[in-house]
């Protein structure tokens, strides 16, 4: 596979993955609960800021493989 292929991989696994952590954000703004599979209630305001932080390290991610692949 060529370095170019592997870069648009890249890129749209961290664009696939953006998207799911902002569908979960949505989620938990709209008062879903989450639960692990024992039935323990998953801490929302720490599982909304986990997924906050991790959108905000692939939207960094993302524009730095767009800035590469413009080069």
């Amino acid at each position: 596979m060529s370095q170019e292929r592997t870069k648009e991989s890249e890129l749209e696994r961290f664009k696939a993955t953006r998207v799911t952590a902002l569908y979960r954000l949505d989620l938990i703004e709209k008062g879903a609960q989450l639960t692990y599979e024992d039935g323990t209630p998953v801490d929302m305001a720490s599982e909304k800021q986990r997924l906050k932080d991790q959108v905000a390290d692939m939207d960094r991610r993302i524009a730095r493989l767009e800035a590469a692949g413009e080069a």
